[in-house]
């Protein structure tokens, strides 16, 4: 055998093994590469799952926040309109004047019952009922006209005797009804029997 000739078997075997080695690391590039890409698939779908749930998120809760923000609009209206017919309600009755004699005296009356043993009782009201009740104290003895107070009409009546003081004016019996009444009167307003 020449050297020649153990030379190119010697190449030989070097390349089929070069050839061997090289198959194997393309096998391997490929295996290498196949499973970066079924990662990265993974890896994106992950992804992908997570951006949905975060987005899903974040509109529940935008659509939560404007529904209570609506909610909380409605309201606020609501009280408004509540505030505006209390506050035209006011005004009646600060303006009334047809019946404002004989609801003075009931109101009178009422508080005159916790002063009975009292033989001087002051009687505060409304400035421009002063002469009203100045009138309507001439049929009690021992009652005299003490002063103004701000209010929408009525009386509060005191003694120094009891120490008594009892507010029948017009505000305190509106606060009553009003306080007691106020679901008819949304209900009313807002249409709310159904809801």
């Amino acid at each position: 055998m020449s050297l020649d000739t153990v030379e190119e078997d010697i190449r030989e075997q070097a390349r089929a093994r070069a050839e061997e080695i090289r198959s194997d690391a393309d096998e391997r590039a490929e295996a290498i590469v196949s499973e970066a890409e079924a990662d990265a698939e993974d890896i994106l779908e992950e992804r992908e799952e997570t951006v949905e749930r975060q987005i899903t998120q974040e509109r529940e809760q935008k659509l939560s926040s404007a529904k209570l923000e609506a909610k909380q609009m409605r309201l606020e209206a609501r009280r408004d309109v509540l505030e505006e017919v209390r506050e035209s309600v006011e005004t009646q009755i600060a303006e009334m004047e047809d019946d404002r004699e004989e609801l003075t005296r009931v109101l009178l009356e009422d508080a005159a019952e916790e002063f009975e043993d009292s033989s001087s009782v002051q009687v505060h009201g409304r400035p421009d009922d002063a002469g009203l009740l100045v009138d309507i104290l001439a049929d009690y003895d021992g009652y005299e006209h003490a002063g103004d107070v701000d209010c929408l009409g009525g009386v509060v009546v005191e003694s120094e005797n009891s120490r008594i003081r009892v507010n029948n004016t017009f505000d305190s019996v509106l606060a009553d009804v009003w306080e007691d009444n106020l679901r008819e009167v949304s209900e009313e307003l807002f249409d709310e029997q159904g809801q």
